[in-house]
């Protein structure tokens, strides 16, 4: 897996770093063929001040890129709302491609 962290506006400090890469472990738990990841932390100093902090990842799993953007004030705020919403789009993400076509019993008995 490459991670790529950086910064826009803000030095990314290693505490900041190593918060971004306990939350990320949350979401390669759930799915582990994650290929590519960037993390883009900015501050946005024209936008009003409870949505000043961003942080933004965009996940390139095998046949999809997932991107997901979250705002707040406070940006290790920022970053946990980032990764929840982030591990539920994973977890949908395999969700649809695992394979769901069971055989019934129906057609267990039939074919037998």
């Amino acid at each position: 897996m490459n991670l790529t962290i950086s910064g826009h506006h803000l030095d990314v400090t290693p505490a900041l770093r190593e918060y971004v890469l306990t939350k990320l472990d949350r979401v390669t738990r759930h799915f582990d063929q994650v290929v590519d990841v960037n993390v883009l932390l900015a501050i946005d100093k024209s936008k009003e001040k409870d949505r000043r902090q961003r942080a933004e990842v965009t996940l390139h799993v095998k046949g999809r890129d997932i991107f997901v953007e979250q705002s707040h004030e406070d940006l290790y705020a920022a970053i946990d709302q980032l990764m929840d919403k982030l591990d539920r789009q994973v977890v949908r993400h395999k969700d649809r491609t695992q394979d769901h076509h069971h055989a019934t019993a129906k057609r267990m008995t039939a074919s037998a």
